[in-house]
Formats: C-alpha cells, sequence, structure tokens
C-alpha cells in the first residue's frame, strides 16, 4: 500500500515550481494510484513551465508517467487488466469515452477531455500530474503494461515514440517506399525516424539548425538517410536533389515556434503529398504562407494533437524488442526536485548542456 503522504513539485505560475507534500487519497473501486519510476519531459513541459498553454495554477505538471501500480479498485484492474505491482505507462488524455467522438475512436478530440498535468490541485484528489512520487489514475484513465525489466529511462520513451508513429506514419498514412522529411530533430522529430522506418519508409530526410549537429548526428544513427543543417545549406535544392525534383511525399513539422518550416513545407511536398503540422508556433501566424500552393499541388494538410491507443502501442512494442538503440536519443537524468533546472536544459538555457531526451526521478 502507498504512504498516507507524497512529495510532489508543484507549479504556483510561471516559472514556479514549488516542493510540497500532498495527501493520498484511498482507491475506490474504479481508481488507483500509481507510484512514479520516471516522469519524461518534452518541449510541452516548458510551454506549461513559461506559462504559455495557460494551464490552472497551482497543479502537479507531469504527463508522461511511467510506474508500478501501488494500489488499485477491483473494477479497475478488471477493466485495465493490470494489478498491483505491474508495471505501466499512462496515457496524457483523459476522455469522457462515451460522447460520439469518443466512440468513433477520437478521444483525443473529447469535447470534455482533461490532460494529466493541467488539471489543478482544487479538483480532488489533486495528483493529476507525474512530478512526484505518486499519481492518482481516474477511472477514464487509459493505461498500457510494459515490461518491468527494460531500464526506466528507455521504457518512459512510450510517450515521445508514441507521438513518432502516430504523426508520421499514422496521421500522414506513410506507405512503403515512401520519402518523408521530418522537420526538427528534437526527441520528437527523432521518434519520427524510428516510426517512418519502422513503417518502411524508403528515404528519411532530417532537418536542423547549426546547432543540432548531435541530434542531427543521432537521427542518422535511428536510420535517417540524411540530414540538412538549413543555417548553412539550402534546404530547398537539398530535398529537390535528394527526391530527384520530385519532392517528399510527406512532410512532418515538429519543431516548435519557427513558423518558416510551415512555409518551406509547401515547397518541400510533392504534388498530391502529405503536410502534417505537429510543432506549436504559440499562437504566431506563418508569413507568406501562400494558400494558392497547396491548390496547385492539391496538398493535404492535417494537424496532429496527442497520441492514440494504436501509437502507444506500436512504441511499446518496439521498446520491448530492444532492436533500436534508442538509448541514443537519452541524455539527461534528474532528481525530481531537480524539475526546474530539467526544463530549462531542455530550453537551451542552462550554459553547456544540450538536452534531447532527458526525464525525472523521484526519490524512493
Amino acid at each position: 500500500m502507498p504512504p498516507r503522504m507524497t512529495l510532489a513539485m508543484v507549479q504556483t505560475g510561471p516559472r514556479r515550481l514549488e516542493r510540497r507534500d500532498l495527501p493520498i487519497p484511498s482507491v475506490t473501486d474504479d481508481t488507483a494510484i500509481l507510484r512514479i519510476e520516471a516522469c519524461g519531459i518534452c518541449g510541452s513541459d516548458y510551454e506549461q513551465y513559461e506559462g504559455v498553454l495557460r494551464t490552472p495554477f497551482p497543479s502537479i505538471p507531469g504527463h508522461e508517467p511511467l510506474g508500478i501500480i501501488e494500489a488499485i479498485g477491483d473494477a479497475a484492474a478488471r477493466r485495465w487488466r493490470v494489478d498491483v505491482g505491474d508495471r505501466v505507462c499512462v496515457e496524457t488524455m483523459l476522455a469522457c469515452l462515451s460522447c460520439e467522438t469518443c466512440r468513433a475512436g477520437r478521444y483525443h478530440l473529447c469535447d470534455r477531455r482533461q490532460i494529466y498535468s493541467y488539471i489543478p490541485l482544487s479538483q480532488a484528489p489533486g495528483l493529476w500530474g507525474a512530478y512526484a512520487q505518486y499519481m492518482y489514475l481516474a477511472p477514464n484513465s487509459i493505461v498500457h503494461r510494459i515490461d518491468k525489466s527494460l531500464p526506466p529511462e528507455i521504457a518512459v520513451m512510450f510517450n515521445p515514440l508514441g507521438a513518432g508513429f502516430r504523426w508520421a506514419v499514422e496521421v500522414p498514412n506513410t506507405q512503403v517506399g515512401d520519402t518523408v522529411l521530418i522537420l526538427g530533430p528534437g526527441q520528437r522529430g527523432l521518434s519520427s525516424v524510428v516510426a517512418a522506418r519502422h513503417a518502411g519508409a524508403k528515404t528519411i530526410i532530417v532537418t536542423g539548425l547549426a546547432a543540432d549537429a548531435k541530434k542531427l548526428e543521432v537521427a542518422r544513427a535511428l536510420g535517417a538517410d540524411h540530414t540538412i543543417d538549413v543555417e548553412n545549406e539550402d534546404a530547398r535544392r537539398r530535398v529537390n536533389e535528394i527526391s530527384n525534383g520530385r519532392g517528399v511525399d510527406v512532410v512532418v513539422d515538429v519543431t516548435s515556434y519557427a513558423t518558416q518550416p510551415v512555409r518551406g513545407a509547401l515547397d518541400y511536398v510533392r504534388r498530391g503529398g502529405t503536410i502534417v503540422l505537429a510543432g506549436v508556433k504559440g499562437g504566431r501566424p506563418v508569413p507568406d504562407f501562400i494558400s494558392d500552393i497547396i491548390v496547385m499541388k492539391e496538398i493535404t494538410i492535417k494537424g496532429a494533437i496527442g497520441v492514440l491507443s494504436s501509437g502507444y502501442r506500436k512504441a511499446i512494442e518496439l521498446i520491448e524488442r530492444r532492436q533500436i538503440p534508442l538509448a541514443l536519443m537519452h541524455t539527461h537524468d534528474f532528481q525530481l526536485e531537480d524539475a526546474d533546472r530539467a526544463i530549462r536544459t531542455l530550453a537551451r538555457q542552462v550554459e553547456g548542456e544540450e538536452s534531447i531526451h532527458s526525464c525525472l526521478f523521484p526519490p524512493a
């Protein structure tokens, strides 16, 4: 059984995280308590930290939980097919699972959707994020069992890798033999490389900045055929050369805040090709976005948010095979109480530190 209290890092405002001891609720028939092993960190954590997402305060961040079921109600155990002692990955989205949208399989777009880590402490029982030792699992949670023998820093990659499968494969319907261009070599860009290669893409290209040299090196090690430094190379010319003048079948934009890649995607994609926009731009408009190009090339543009169970399952299966050197992506481990530094490291705000994938480890 879990203890009565848990350590948690609570966000009380933009760029403010404070340590608190919070009560752990008793489980009911359809809920559970998760002991956190590791919590992954991504760009959304930085946006929440900065206050860009306008999430409620105070709240516990952390939407990539990996952990052990510490206590569980009988109904929850039957529904999730897990029990005390099982290691699970927890999906980010909390949907109603009963509306028309959810029943159609698009539960990530549920009108009543909530998201772990974006729910305030004032909503009982308060433990809605994984920047903590223990976390509450609501009745409408979706969890996936994962091999307990995997290192936690690798197992917790289920989230970015799941995004790679959804954004680079499922949403654009990537086919065997396709040429895929991935804009941005962060952890989700690199995960898109792995997913596109697994799906049978013939040629994979990744773009990045000069400062991304190490990430581009990792991209090649994970399966990218070509990488482009957009600050020192003519990206349009390179893509044209690599694709023999045809353009690419699929463009996946996972860059954050930068708007130029969206405009560039119109030039990179072939006639009849698909562009997936998965990197948020903080509400910024895209300059020189010429809609006539979309019309004349009959381009399909799709937005992508979140991951569905199919993407998570594919990610977990691939992780459990242990055939991909995913450890190349993992660069940093942080203790829970160093969450502030972990987020700033990811955002390149700590001098001399370059993070790709990192995670928080709570005290035992």
